[in-house]
């Protein structure tokens, strides 16, 4: 299974380092193990900040890196035979200096005791208060300590958040990083395309999500990327609806939101597919405006461009498909002041994509204007209809019918590459892999 190289997180702690302020650390634990039921647990999946600067994926470790001397420390699980029996072989404190380049490392167990000394002489601590629950209370503890009867008072006088370093290093991608989420891709291709040539009448949403889910672990991905969406009609007006236990019923259209997640890098792709086979009366009306909106919205991602700009030109195309399917009357200008297309148009077109599949960075800078594309962002471009199946306001033909179209897309210095494009969206490609 393709995995970033180690080296790549000893570089990306190196730039750390030069934007860290002097006498700075940056501070960042992972996630403990989640209860499901009684004894029984979630599968683990690291934070990813955490696995972001040390491609470690064991829990409850601790990273820090300091400014000075190059410092990179770690706290993790001790080795524990007994323990390793039953859950699976832990790398040690050894093994974080060994193998994922710790200059020291010691078990978490001595978090109270080492912490300490380490940050005593730091003065700015890159830390995300608010997002680490218990453990935020263990670090003021560790902090109190640190300081108290201290002349002067020793450990960080200055507390920041870490996104200010890591969402700007983030939302850019490397080589190394787009060949992770390539092979992300490749993966839910191959997942979005069975879906489509096997889905019939009768069949069970949650036959086409284990199919889906199946072909992401048959081909090595951790898994899902976030929980896969497969809406038979009517539900996929449900913008998260999870539960995909309906039938496919003759005549529907099938939306799937679905994406394999690689080395901790998500894919996020919707597909809407027509049940029979082909797109008819409405259905294939809303399909066509749905995409056209889609491919103008595309074409718009280059350099210097926005996905607040990219948005506001998609919300106005999405009015005017409205009106020409007669689900909204009245001007287009009234239609955009009054804000009638959110009945039909909920949410917004795009999101950064990468280690989270709604990854860091901002959309606006803090001064106000928007953050222009630049080569080696990836987002998504995902306008739609959804139109209930109680929405006394439009015409009743259109009345349960929702379609989503959503492709991931690589900003590059000449314009876009569109990654998911293997994915037929077209309605005579989608007819014809259907046949």
């Amino acid at each position: 299974m393709l995995r970033l190289p180690l080296e790549v997180y000893s570089e990306r702690r190196r730039q750390i380092r030069e934007l860290l302020p002097e006498g700075g650390a940056m501070l960042l634990p992972t996630h403990s193990e989640l209860i499901r039921s009684n004894t029984t647990h979630f599968p683990f999946r690291p934070n990813s900040d955490f696995y972001y600067v040390t491609g470690f994926s064991e829990p409850d470790a601790w990273a820090l890196i300091k400014k000075a001397d190059d410092g990179f420390a770690m706290f993790v699980l001790p080795k524990d035979r007994e323990r390793e029996t039953w859950t699976g072989i832990r790398h040690g404190v050894e093994g974080a200096q060994q193998t994922f380049g710790a200059n020291e490392a010691f078990s978490v167990d001595d978090l109270d005791k080492e912490l300490g000394k380490l940050l005593a002489d730091v003065d700015t601590l890159f830390f995300a208060f608010g997002r680490h629950g218990e453990k935020e209370a263990r670090l003021h503890r560790i902090l109190d300590r640190t300081r108290i009867g201290r002349k002067p008072a020793l450990g960080p006088a200055t507390l920041c958040d870490p996104a200010e370093i890591l969402a700007p290093l983030r939302l850019v991608k490397s080589e190394a990083e787009l060949a992770v989420m390539r092979k992300g891709v490749e993966i839910t291709t191959e997942a979005h395309r069975a879906a489509m040539q096997q889905i019939r009448p009768g069949m069970h949403e949650y036959e086409i999500q284990a199919l889906l889910e199946y072909t992401f672990r048959k081909n090595g991905a951790w898994g899902w990327a976030y929980p896969s969406i497969v809406a038979a009609g009517a539900n996929a007006c449900i913008l998260h609806y999870v539960r995909n236990d309906a039938q496919f019923k003759a005549g529907d259209l099938m939306l799937i939101d679905a994406g394999a997640e690689v080395d901790c890098y998500a894919t996020d792709v919707t597909r809407t597919t027509p049940v029979n086979g082909r797109y008819e009366g409405a259905q294939r009306d809303v399909y066509a405006a749905v995409l056209a909106v889609q491919q103008r919205a595309i074409e718009s991602v280059r350099p210097g461009f926005s996905i607040d700009e990219m948005h506001d030109v998609v919300l106005r195309d999405l009015a005017q498909a409205m009106i020409d399917l007669g689900a909204l009357s009245g001007s287009l200008d009234e239609i955009m002041d009054e804000r009638s297309y959110e009945a039909y148009y909920p949410h917004r077109t795009s999101h950064w994509l990468g280690a989270d599949v709604h990854d860091v960075g901002r959309y606006r800078t803090r001064a106000g204007p928007p953050v222009p594309f630049a080569p080696g962002m990836v987002l998504t471009v995902e306008p739609g209809l959804y139109f209930p199946p109680d929405a006394q306001d439009c015409p009743e033909q259109l009345r349960g019918i929702a379609v989503r179209i959503e492709d991931d897309v690589l900003v590059t210095a000449e314009g876009h590459e569109v990654l998911t494009a293997g994915i037929p969206k077209q309605m005579d490609d989608v007819e014809a892999l259907r046949a």
